[in-house]
């Protein structure tokens, strides 16, 4: 139960260690920070960012800082670049459930899907 990220480096076929991400809640456009963390080794928080108790229906996002973890990587990227934050709006509707938000990312692409 409660919310977890993991993030999977597509370029490098690896965990996303070291990648900054920031959740926040949000109400229509007004978003309010909540956290801020660093991914672990296995590309993930280090516990979840909801617990099953503190997880509450309604509209989350989570920022990943994606051109900073692939320029620390040591990625060569034109400037600007293409992707730099990927910020992934969802709603939580059941709380009784475990929201797991995934992401793949390169330089040039992501993509996310409601896991388990």
């Amino acid at each position: 139960m409660g919310l977890s990220t993991h993030v999977l480096d597509t370029m490098h076929g690896t965990p996303a260690a070291g990648m900054e991400v920031a959740l926040y809640t949000t109400e229509g456009e007004h978003a309010t920070l909540v956290k801020r963390f660093t991914l672990n080794d296995d590309g993930r928080s280090d516990g979840p960012l909801y617990d099953n108790h503190s997880l509450k229906a309604g509209t989350y996002r989570l920022v990943f800082d994606v051109a900073g973890y692939f320029k620390a990587r040591g990625v060569q990227l034109p400037e600007p670049n293409f992707l730099n934050r990927v910020a992934l709006d969802f709603g939580v509707a059941h709380t009784d459930q475990h929201y797991h938000v995934p992401l793949l990312v390169s330089p040039w692409s992501y993509s996310t899907y409601r896991g388990s």
